[in-house]
């Protein structure tokens, strides 16, 4: 599998009512941040082909309410959204918790880029505990911290897609932090 899904192609459609142009910046934009929502889903779901599956499905829901990108202020929070969402229909799926493979912490914690080998067996080490540390926590706090370095939402944002106050937000990345430094220090 490779590091990158290759991007996603939809064949043009007839204009009606100006969709064919929303639906073509829609592929577009989504093609952009789709390595950080597959990223984010890997984390959350813990494999990744069951992240590019989701990331897939993701792209299908928001394809198919394509009408409704008119109303949509923060694309990014929305396809996010539609992305946890999905995450959640799949780990309910009965299916899914009968079949599922367990997955190991080398695939759980894919990096985004190789480490250049002049970066040194320390910071390896560093970025070994890292992960460790973000497999550790609570999935409420995982899915804060990626949403926000990952997905670089704000937490008005990360409100809005998890359906929680913004107080609840900055509680959960503030644990998140504090047990990802005892890490690392």
């Amino acid at each position: 599998m490779s590091k990158h899904a290759p991007p996603i192609a939809v064949p043009p459609t007839p204009a009606v009512n100006g969709l064919a142009a929303s639906g073509d910046d829609f592929v577009r934009a989504f093609n952009e941040m789709r390595d950080e929502l597959v990223s984010t889903l890997l984390y959350l779901l813990g494999n990744a082909e069951d992240a590019q599956d989701a990331a897939q499905e993701t792209f299908l829901k928001c394809w198919r309410t394509r009408a409704s990108l008119d109303g949509v202020q923060n694309l990014r929070a929305w396809v996010f959204r539609v992305g946890l969402n999905t995450v959640k229909d799949m780990q309910k799926s009965a299916w899914r918790r009968k079949s599922r493979a367990l997955a190991n912490e080398e695939e759980i914690m894919q990096p985004g880029s190789a480490t250049p080998p002049s970066e040194g067996l320390e910071q390896e080490e560093e970025l070994q505990r890292l992960r460790a540390a973000l497999v550790a926590l609570r999935s409420e706090e995982k899915e804060v911290f990626l949403l926000r370095q990952n997905g670089r939402m704000t937490y008005e944002e990360i409100a809005a897609v998890r359906g929680v106050p913004v107080g609840t937000v900055k509680t959960q990345m503030r644990s998140a932090l504090q047990k990802l430094r005892k890490v690392l220090t």
